[in-house]
């Protein structure tokens, strides 16, 4: 799943002496007020959260990090499905909404997203507050809804009831929006015997959310943003989305939350994506564009919804890694929030991995973790592991911080490169892109990054 972003959880890290996590047992009371988000002249902004922050309004339940690394790369492979425009293997053949309503057939579960940091949205007439997840990667916005027909997780706080919003409103099934649901969520969209659309969202780690379209009145604080926000009104809700409400769509869909409140606020949303020990920010709407160094948004006739980019080179030490310029651009690159460990063409790969160990040659080998296969033995400490840029057309940089780089396993008895390789799609992950001031500017069509956005 893609901010709050892939139901595939994180294990982001915070550096003190070393790469060691450094949790806070509590919050303080200022961490604790309840940061709804406000609208004002500059957009919109939301607080995010770490699911694994004591912080967090949603903590996810606790996984091994062997089990995120694994929900990891089926989100990875179901990407990769996505572009190649191909199918995985159903996760249910088909899902019954009421016996006397529709049966409907899921498919793969190519359509990806479903993240793990958390913010909070205002729903319905009168306003009721709901803990959110946020992804790049998808589209369509959902969240649980009684008399949840089939199955609903566990969320913190009241399901969502459109029987007591005086604003909701079902769609139809001849409704345009109804008709856009195969662009947003790749699945077909179904019909209820009331003429009420029926909606699918399949996820790449088999999570997946079944239920009708609806309108209502979306609110930012005492503000109302969106008098006609379009989402889903989940009844079948099963998968990884720990204790959250639904998930908020960010891609380029025009059922997006975005492109939603784009002729509103504008077609541009940056993020922050914090550590467990601090929280980050979700704006949509005007930022500071001096503040950034950009890289332009590439055209792909593979998925126009999803945000592509051009990786042009990795530094380690100050030094390009030996591979060739086309070592780069034989495999489409993806920037995705949902996505935890980012994945590099093959030959960049090797180079990065040889690199990092010929910079930690102090430090013993040890066995390959899971999909990470470039590990060492204890905890490597912070001044040990050597600057790591990743270069971008158009000379946008990420300069890493250890953080960025590695990542401690198996209660920090070894630590990890915290990249992989792929041939299949690059992606650029939430784990490197952690405490960046990250833009999508949707309107002029480029990223942009800048250092210390959150700690």
């Amino acid at each position: 799943m893609g901010l709050l972003l892939l139901v595939t959880t994180s294990f982001l890290l915070t550096v003190a002496s070393s790469l060691r996590d450094v949790p806070r047992s509590s919050c303080s009371s200022k961490d604790k007020v309840d940061e709804l988000h406000h609208l004002n002249s500059s957009g919109i902004h939301f607080t995010l959260h770490h699911p694994r922050s004591p912080c967090s309004p949603a903590p996810f339940p606790s996984l091994s990090f062997s089990a995120i690394l694994s929900h990891d790369d089926a989100r990875v492979r179901s990407l990769a499905a996505r572009l190649r425009n191909t199918t995985l293997a159903p996760s249910r053949s088909s899902l019954i909404l009421h016996p006397d309503a529709a049966s409907i057939p899921l498919s793969s579960g190519t359509s990806v997203g479903v993240g793990n940091y958390v913010t909070r949205v205002g729903l319905g007439t009168p306003v009721k507050s709901y803990v959110m997840v946020v992804d790049t990667g998808s589209s369509l916005s959902w969240l649980q809804c009684s008399p949840c027909r089939v199955s609903c997780h566990s969320q913190v706080g009241a399901v969502f009831d459109p029987a007591a919003s005086a604003t909701y409103r079902s769609v139809s099934c001849s409704a345009p929006e109804c008709h856009g649901l195969l662009s947003a969520t790749l699945n077909p969209s179904s019909c209820s015997v009331a003429n009420v659309c029926i909606y699918q969202a399949s996820y790449g780690d088999t999570s997946f959310s079944v239920g009708y379209l609806g309108k209502d009145s979306l609110s930012l604080g005492s503000t109302r943003a969106l008098a006609d926000f379009v989402y889903g009104c989940g009844q079948d809700n099963e998968g990884l989305f720990g204790k959250s409400a639904g998930l908020i769509g960010l891609a380029r869909n025009e059922l997006s939350l975005l492109s939603q409140l784009g002729p509103r606020l504008g077609h541009s949303f940056s993020y922050c994506l914090p550590t467990m020990v601090s929280t980050g920010y979700l704006s949509i709407g005007s930022y500071n564009p001096a503040q950034f160094s950009y890289t332009p948004m590439v055209s792909s006739s593979l998925d126009d919804t999803l945000y592509f980019v051009r990786l042009t080179g990795v530094t380690v030490g100050g030094k390009n890694l030996p591979v060739r310029a086309s070592a780069y651009t034989g495999t489409p690159t993806i920037i995705d929030s949902g996505t935890v460990i980012t994945r590099l063409p093959p030959d960049v790969y090797t180079a990065l991995s040889n690199a990092i160990v010929a910079a930690l040659k102090r430090y013993k080998r040890a066995p390959a973790y899971s999909i990470l296969d470039t590990c060492f033995r204890g905890t490597v400490k912070a001044s040990a592991v050597p600057a790591v840029n990743m270069v971008f057309e158009g000379g946008a940089t990420l300069k890493l911080a250890p953080r960025n780089v590695m990542i401690n396993v198996d209660d920090a008895t070894t630590t990890c490169l915290a990249f992989a390789p792929s041939g299949r799609v690059a992606i650029i992950g939430n784990r490197q892109q952690q405490t960046f001031n990250v833009v999508y500017d949707v309107a002029k069509s480029r990223i942009g990054f800048a250092a210390g956005g959150c700690s």
